[in-house]
């Protein structure tokens, strides 16, 4: 066998060298090119380098305009109310005015609509006008650390750059600050390539009134009615903003105008302003350390530690800098990289206080319960709200409530009405950590019913708001919140809350029904009881009739602890 093998592996190796050494058939001879420049596929470098150039954002989005929530005509037409409100309302609450709000639409043909929003807030400044209308990414709270409905600089520029490229016409502000003062009439556009806005029209103009602001923006787009809906919108803010009071014209349908709805607001009383805060070190980045550690004037890392964070006292201050081995006199602004990546880990090893939560200013229980009252006519109105929490160093707040019964539709899936900040979030509900809160919970328990992976079904109307310092929306049109799992725990303790609640209020009303019907049979059978009384005990017929009143008046009675509950 071993002679058999040694055989085969010869012959093997004798084909392999014969293969190697048989001459192979020459190469043909590459034809000539023909004289001339040689055929190229690509470009030069140089030539590609020529194309490159800086993108402004007011460009990008203006290609991108479905990122801001502009993607439909219906929906467009929305989001420019909803920005234009949105602003409104944080004027005039941080100039401590009771917000009045005129919202009018007027249509101008075909599919195209002019947008009217007025406010009595403080007004602005006339130098700050062209670049807070006509410039994306400019505001003032992109940097500051306390609950605001605007958050990016983005909302009424990015609607009046819709406005201009769906019909070409400017953005209208008339703005005053004061009843001496002179009110200031602006037409103005965004250039696109500069992200830097174009005044076409700047003039004094005579208004009566002591101060506001009024925004007019033409644009193309569609007015329908129904959930996604102006006026559907406008009721939420109502809810969300008891202290506001808002008048909405919606657009005439034929020759007659249409009859204007009033918001009116629930109390006179308004929120507490909130208060800035610092960033706290357990949701402080890398990045974000090392740029605060080269920005800092202060002397030492115990000084920087102490005043550019919150919660971090003298005692605080000393134990993250013997974890991160770093002494206390070294000068923020000279600490490199290997110093800054052990003082951040230490910052996130030492037990410090969550962080102040003066900067969120929730609804109130109180006042929750009372707008949606108001607004949602039902049988039960529950409100709950939750303690301030932390996620990524931020503070927040989940409020719930629940409206149950009455002549809301009951072979439906419940109407979830979803906040941010006082906003209402009216699109993307699928993506929301919002509704995976209120689905994650088992809503049978509480008497509703509801199929696997879908909202509850019945009567009720539920409402989940979040109050944040950040609110960490999925994108830039603020749709929809990201899934955290801290919003999401205290989602769902609220709703579970709630629907404790709701659910006490449904069995009792089982209860009452059940009582009730029993008491009915026994009220329709004591005439016959007295009758019966009156043939075995040999009863006169007053005598009857009073046995007769007596039993009524017991079972009357028997009633009052059932339907005297609260």
């Amino acid at each position: 066998m071993a002679k058999r093998a040694e055989r085969r592996i010869d012959d093997q190796l004798e084909v392999s060298f014969e293969a190697e050494n048989t001459p192979r058939p020459a190469k043909r001879a590459p034809r000539k090119q023909k004289r001339g420049k040689p055929a190229t596929r690509g470009r030069t470098a140089k030539e590609l380098a020529t194309k490159q150039r800086d993108i402004s954002v007011s460009e990008f989005f203006a290609k991108n305009r479905h990122l801001l929530g502009f993607d439909n005509p219906s929906k467009a037409l929305l989001t420019t109310v909803r920005e234009a409100v949105d602003n409104a309302l944080d004027a005039c609450e941080e100039a401590g005015v009771a917000p009045e709000l005129l919202v009018e639409i007027v249509a101008e043909g075909e599919d195209r609509y002019r947008v009217i929003v007025q406010d009595n807030g403080p007004g602005i400044v006339r130098a700050q006008v062209p670049k807070i209308f006509g410039q994306l990414l400019y505001g003032s709270k992109f940097h500051t650390l306390k609950q605001a409905r605007g958050q990016q600089g983005i909302g009424i520029s990015a609607a009046g750059m819709y406005g201009m490229l769906t019909s070409g016409r400017p953005m209208r502000i008339a703005t005053k600050t004061g009843p001496r003062q002179p009110a200031h009439y602006f037409e103005v556009r965004i250039d696109t390539h500069r992200n830097r806005p174009e005044i076409l029209v700047d003039r004094e103009v005579e208004w009566q009134c002591d101060h506001g602001t009024r925004i007019e923006i033409t644009l193309a787009g569609t007015y329908k009615r129904g959930r996604h809906s102006v006026e559907g919108y406008l009721r939420q803010v109502a809810i969300a903003n008891p202290h506001a009071r808002i008048v909405f014209q919606p657009p005439s349908s034929g020759e007659e105008p249409a009859e204007p709805m009033l918001f009116e607001r629930v109390t006179e009383e308004l929120p507490p302003e909130p208060k800035e805060i610092k960033p706290h070190p357990y949701g402080v980045e890398l990045g974000v350390l090392l740029k605060m550690l080269k920005a800092s004037d202060t002397r030492n890392l115990r000084s920087f530690l102490q005043s550019e964070f919150s919660r971090v006292s003298a005692r605080a201050a000393d134990s993250i800098l013997e974890i991160a081995e770093l002494p206390e006199r070294t000068r923020p602004a000279k600490l490199a990289l290997e110093g800054a990546e052990r003082l951040h880990r230490a910052m996130n090893e030492v037990k410090l206080m969550a962080p102040p939560t003066n900067c969120i200013v929730p609804i109130g229980e109180e006042l929750l319960e009372s707008a949606l009252r108001q607004e949602v006519e039902a049988d039960f109105h529950a409100v709950v709200s939750r303690a301030p929490a932390v996620y990524r160093g931020n503070p927040f707040l989940v409020e719930a409530g629940i409206a149950y019964g009455g002549d809301l539709p009951g072979d439906e899936p419940v109407s979830l009405f979803r906040y941010a900040n006082r906003v209402p979030l009216l699109y993307q509900q699928s993506a929301c950590a919002i509704t995976k809160g209120v689905i994650s919970i088992d809503w049978k328990s509480y008497q509703l019913s509801q199929a696997r992976g879908a909202l509850p079904a019945g009567p009720a109307v539920l409402i989940v708001h979040l109050a944040s310092a950040w609110v960490p929306f999925t994108s830039e049109s603020k749709e929809a919140i990201a899934h955290y799992p801290e919003i999401l725990k205290e989602i769902r303790l609220a709703l579970q809350e709630c629907g404790r609640k709701l659910g006490q209020h449904i069995n009792r009303r089982r209860r009452e029904q059940a009582e009730g019907k029993k008491r009915s049979y026994i009220q329709k059978y004591i005439p016959h009881i007295g009758i019966a009384l009156q043939e075995i005990l040999k009863l006169s017929d007053p005598q009857r009739d009073k046995t007769v009143e007596t039993l009524t008046d017991i079972l009357e009675r028997s009633r009052t602890p059932v339907t005297g509950r609260k």
